[in-house]
């Protein structure tokens, strides 16, 4: 069975007539399952997972972005995450008999239609990028919403992939296609946010952190809880664990408490056996020792006798 998976984010976790709306956009395509919905009020953004057939994945999220765009105005919009569009970015990603370049082969097909049809400026993104430099989501974001009206404009290399060389209210979107994310946000009880904003530049790779991480120290609705938020790009290569201790640590060292933790969205079943195996220390803890995934295989497998 053909499965992808899409994790759009849309610039919008406060108003929850949008928010439903836009879910329900999803919802209500055929061969869709919405998986979860995440939305957080001091980033003011929402992130919607579902599932589906490739096409029918492709048909979902551009009714999303369809009904974002005639409900989410970049121009009023506030919160603490970056952004560039009301949907802000699309990823595409492989998760069952579909290659990454099936994926990077949706995000074109997406974009162009982004554009041509709704008139979205379209920036291609991770491994669907046509430019290196686009690669990194960080990259494509650069200025936000209220830097890329002025650049897109007058700036070659800022140019979008598909659409309109100008931003609407609705901005532009990155679509793209990817390996599993992890959004990963640590709490700090601390009202000071440089201290959340140091403890991000340290841990984030692009300033000689930890590989495979993105970190930013922000705000959050709480006025003594501030909040260091990371993208695990490769859990493999660093574990959802070590980046907790990294920003623990170094919250010490400033005599700063982890006020908690969360995770935005789901997670690959190898991220949680991976962290519980190294807190309580049992070694490797494989998905076959997990009571629901061996049942999920046998139901994948067709199974009909008893389970011994």
């Amino acid at each position: 069975m053909q499965l992808v998976e899409c994790v759009p984010n849309f610039s919008e976790g406060r108003r929850e007539v949008v928010i439903a709306a836009i879910r329900d956009a999803a919802a209500g395509t055929p061969g869709v399952a919405v998986l979860d919905l995440h939305a957080d009020a001091a980033h003011n953004r929402m992130v919607l997972t579902f599932v589906g057939a490739p096409a029918a994945v492709v048909e979902a999220a551009f009714r999303c972005a369809e009904r974002a765009r005639a409900m989410i105005d970049l121009r009023e919009h506030r919160g603490q995450h970056p952004r560039i569009g009301a949907t802000d970015v699309i990823p595409f990603v492989p998760v069952s008999d579909v290659s990454m370049e099936a994926c990077i082969e949706l995000a074109g097909r997406l974009g162009r239609r982004l554009g041509e049809e709704l008139e979205i400026p379209v920036y291609l993104y991770a491994e669907a990028a046509r430019r290196p430099e686009r690669r990194w989501l960080p990259e494509v974001r650069r200025g936000e919403y209220e830097g890329l009206r002025e650049a897109i404009r007058t700036d070659p290399a800022r140019a979008p992939d598909f659409g309109p060389c100008q931003l609407g209210p609705a901005g532009a979107t990155a679509v793209g296609a990817r390996r599993y994310l992890v959004a990963y946000n640590v709490n700090l009880a601390s009202a000071d946010v440089a201290v959340a904003r140091a403890i991000a530049r340290s841990v984030r790779e692009s300033a000689g952190g930890l590989p495979s991480v993105q970190a930013r120290g922000m705000l959050t609705s709480d006025p003594n809880v501030v909040q260091v938020s990371t993208n695990l790009l490769d859990t493999d290569i660093t574990p959802l664990h070590v980046v907790f201790e990294a920003i623990q640590t170094l919250a010490h060292v400033r005599g700063v408490e982890v006020a908690g933790s969360e995770i935005v969205g789901l997670v690959p079943l190898s991220v949680v056996t991976a962290t519980t195996a190294h807190y309580v220390q049992t070694g490797e803890l494989g998905s076959a020792q997990i009571v629901q995934s061996r049942l999920l295989d046998l139901m994948l497998a067709g199974h009909s006798g008893p389970v011994e």
